[in-house]
């Protein structure tokens, strides 16, 4: 059994089933929580908020519960972390922006109702880029959040908070969210597992919308069992959101069987190699290895091509950045959020408000976004990337009958140094270069551990399955886990910087 001052290491499953044999207590693990933030955060900086006095309540609840003899939901008491994009009543939501300054939503998006129905305990909400534009978590108006890996070097982005604290055992669970790579991407650079669903398998209504036909919700996790077990928390039709889909979601637990035999497995050869410019070697030998590890256990590999893959990046780049601007005009400082004390007149106000209010990225992608949507360009940008995205899809659609997953990596390198890219917008953007494609195609992927660097950086391998088949990607990725030692290796922050402090505040 696990000293209370371990209990931060556990995976959810362990900690559940320790929880519920009541060996621990909600509050004991809480407080090994808590106590690893206070060990590793300011060097980190995960978080930009620590809910302490919610989080105190919500695990005397379920104690309290537990002593009555209460049933009570499989993952009750388990600590997670937020990331600062969904409204939670009554606890501040920045986005990481100056422009919601201030802002406490007055409701709950779906996804923290299903997270208070399965009385999880909320550590805190995580550091992030500015409205989700990012992936290195560099563009955050509290400051970037480093990799536990190695504190000179980026988490990715846009949910590096919530992978970082996982990582380094700051939280036992954390939620991301994923609209070009936000939750495989930094799952992959801090080595731990994430998973973007099938769009429309989590109800994105009070999620702080950045492109609203790409935007999803899901889990970032030590372990496959614990992606499952999480995502199965979060799923499900919401009548709130209108591509909410209608079916019931399946117990994610069950598909992880341990078998694949037969499983048909495609590594995708433009994942390996985008416009001439191929993964870093080390990336594609641990990839390479992968497969030679699925044919192991049964799975029969082959290569495939998505000859229209190459577009996805100026295709994002066009789809993305109009729906942003769409949807960020709303930040204006009339109804809430910042408001820009120097201004004389209304439309001043509004210049200034949003000129001060947004980050340099932020504004980048809402002039993209617009320009765009202007009149005499709409048809020659907005209309022919959709029409191409079109392509996409059907890419997919047509490796999906010879092949139950493809794969490749996640990010073409292992996590880059802090600052390094930040001056290169398009360097930035080739980050998420595999990542992207599936969004554009409303897939389900995931991004799971598969090697080290020989510098021992994390490196992901990422899986992609047609519609709804969250349940062939765990399994596979459970066989694939349960094979081998990667998951297993945590991050140890080591302090290196004496004197500097994070932005993290408590609730409050």
């Amino acid at each position: 059994m696990s000293t209370s001052s371990s209990l931060h290491e556990l995976t959810a499953a362990e900690l559940a089933d320790l929880l519920a044999r009541k060996e621990v207590s909600a509050r004991e693990a809480l407080d090994a929580v808590y106590a690893r933030v206070e060990e590793v955060e300011e060097d980190l900086h995960s978080f930009v908020l620590l809910t302490r006095e919610t989080a105190e309540r919500q695990a005397a609840e379920v104690d309290e519960a537990r002593a009555k003899g209460e049933p009570l939901p499989p993952l009750a008491g388990v600590p997670i972390a937020l990331k600062d994009i969904y409204c939670t009543k009554g606890i501040p939501t920045t986005c990481c922006s100056r422009i919601l300054e201030g802002f406490v939503p007055p409701y709950d998006a779906d996804v923290i109702e299903r997270c208070r129905a399965h009385r999880l305990v909320f550590v805190g909400k995580t550091n992030m880029d500015e409205f989700a534009m990012g992936s290195s978590t560099e563009n955050s108006a509290f400051g970037p959040t480093r990799n536990p890996w190695d504190l000179d070097r980026v988490p990715g982005g846009s949910s590096g908070g919530s992978a970082a604290a996982v990582a380094a055992s700051e939280t036992v669970l954390a939620m991301g969210t994923d609209t070009g790579g936000s939750i495989r991407q930094p799952a992959s650079l801090c080595g731990v597992v994430g998973l973007k669903p099938t769009y429309g398998r989590v109800s994105r209504y009070g999620v702080i919308a950045y492109a609203s036909s790409l935007d999803q919700v899901g889990p970032i996790t030590k372990d496959v069992r614990d992606c499952a077990l999480l995502l199965g928390a979060l799923a499900g039709h919401d009548p709130r959101d209108s591509t909410s889909l209608p079916d019931p979601p399946p117990n994610y637990t069950r598909a992880l069987t341990g078998e694949i035999k037969g499983l048909r497995v495609g590594l995708v050869k433009e994942f390996m190699e985008y416009q001439g410019v191929g993964v870093a070697p080390e990336v594609a030998e641990a990839v390479k290895a992968a497969i030679a590890r699925f044919e192991e256990l049964g799975a029969v590999c082959r290569e495939v091509s998505l000859p229209h893959l190459n577009y996805s990046i100026p295709v994002y780049y066009i789809l993305a950045p109009a729906e942003a601007s769409s949807n960020l005009a709303r930040y204006d400082g009339v109804q809430y959020g910042y408001r820009s004390a120097d201004a004389d007149g209304i439309i001043e106000m509004y210049r200034n408000t949003r000129n001060e209010g947004f980050g340099a990225e932020v504004k980048r992608r809402i002039m993209l976004g617009t320009y765009t949507l202007s009149a005499g360009y709409y048809d020659a940008y907005y209309l022919k990337a959709a029409q191409v995205r079109t392509l996409i899809r059907r890419d997919f659609d047509a490796a999906f009958e010879d092949c139950d997953v493809l794969v490749g990596p996640v990010s073409p390198t292992v996590a880059f140094r802090l600052g390094e890219k930040a001056d290169d917008p398009v360097q930035m953007y080739l980050s998420d270069v595999c990542t992207i494609p599936v969004n554009l195609g409303g897939l389900p992927g995931m991004s799971i551990p598969c090697g080290f660097s020989p510098d021992g950086l994390p490196i992901g391998l990422q899986l992609v399955g047609p519609p709804l088949a969250e349940e062939t990607l765990l399994r596979a990725a459970h066989a694939f886990e349960q094979s081998g030692q990667f998951h297993r290796r945590r991050a140890v922050p080591v302090r290196q910087r004496k004197g500097r402090r994070s932005a993290v505040v408590r609730e409050g």
